[in-house]
């Protein structure tokens, strides 16, 4: 078992669009919401044809904003497009790292990544960790930066918030 992990409260796991597929079909914002899987809080998209899904709520979206996805969309907040698209320095988030994946970097509160240049068949990109990579420019980010970036500012106040969370007390032990 892992130290210091066990107890918390339930979570109802929400089924997040991490791969953005649905191109060329415009999207209307219609709720931002809390997620307890996340630090991040997501967006409910409702698309032209009905078809609701979760996104990662970048920073600067608001209820009733058209989002859209595919290689046409628009460089604006909340647009996933594949890297090739997307012009050299744009702040952007929930990167592929294997295109059709899914993306996996840059997904937690307040966190982005900086397109630096393009090589060939890659990208650059720096993470928040400023670590550069190259990355496969078929796969896709969105633009923006994650929302709720005063996530690690919230004062927790107690113990219990903890516990709520699934973290059990670390003791450093007596002499």
């Amino acid at each position: 078992t892992v130290r210091h992990h066990g107890g918390g409260n339930k979570r109802q796991y929400r089924i997040i669009d991490f791969k953005r597929i649905k191109d060329d079909v415009a999207a209307t914002v219609k709720a931002i919401e809390y997620d307890p899987n996340r630090t991040a809080n997501i967006a409910l998209l409702v698309y032209a044809d009905g078809v609701k899904s979760y996104i990662i709520a970048p920073k600067g979206l608001k209820v009733g904003d058209k989002v859209q996805s595919g290689s046409d969309a628009d460089i604006k907040v909340g647009n996933a497009l594949p890297l090739a698209d997307i012009p050299v320095g744009t702040i952007i988030h929930n990167i592929e790292l294997k295109p059709g994946k899914g993306g996996q970097l840059a997904r937690s509160a307040g966190a982005s990544a900086q397109l630096l240049g393009k090589e060939g068949k890659y990208v650059l990109v720096r993470l928040a960790s400023s670590e550069v990579r190259m990355i496969l420019s078929a796969g896709r980010a969105t633009i923006g930066a994650v929302g709720n970036e005063e996530h690690e500012l919230v004062n927790v106040g107690k113990a219990g918030r903890t516990r709520y969370a699934g973290q059990r007390p670390h003791v450093r032990g007596s002499v």
